[in-house]
């Protein structure tokens, strides 16, 4: 059974974009390795991996929504001073 030239187009793809993964992470490592020999003594470490935010549980988003919610009914403009204490505007 042979491959449709649409299957080998994907293929390829598929194989192109793997290499250019492959070939950012090292780009990456070389990076941080060099910054890191070159760094000044008594300074942090450049860490190659940055820790992420895991995702929220949507039922729990909407629990704490409904909350501030409630909240705000009560206390208007608690939210407000947060975003400005931060120096940011509400929408």
């Amino acid at each position: 059974m042979a491959l449709t030239p649409r299957e080998k187009a994907f293929i390829y793809k598929a194989y192109e974009t793997k290499t250019v993964n492959q070939s950012t992470l090292l780009r990456d490592t070389v990076l941080n390795a060099i910054s890191n020999s070159k760094r000044r003594r008594g300074t942090s470490v450049f860490k190659l991996w940055k820790k992420r935010a895991k995702k929220a549980d949507i039922s729990t988003v909407r629990d704490n929504m409904k909350v501030i919610a409630e909240i705000e009914k009560n206390e208007v403009g608690w939210i407000d001073k947060i975003y400005a204490a931060n120096g940011w505007t509400r929408k």
